[in-house]
């Protein structure tokens, strides 16, 4: 069994709802009414998205650095 680091990031979107994202697996998110919702629903999204990769023989990427940045427009 393999560990994987990954950031996830957390949106609130114009509903309420909060979209959880991991960007390093594409096409991999989660929604949920609470933070804590959308954190635990992509626990899930990313476990069976790296299990179905792996089961293709697909590699997992590797974070190499994620930032935060502020922009002034």
């Amino acid at each position: 069994m393999s560990e994987y680091n990954l950031t996830v990031v957390v949106e609130k979107d114009e509903d309420g709802n909060y979209l959880a994202i991991c960007p390093a697996l594409q096409g991999c998110y989660a929604e949920g009414e609470s933070k804590e919702e959308a954190l635990m629903m992509i626990r899930d999204a990313i476990t069976l998205h790296i299990e179905a990769r792996l089961e293709k023989g697909e590699s997992i990427n590797e974070e190499v650095y994620s930032s935060q940045l502020k922009i002034a427009v």
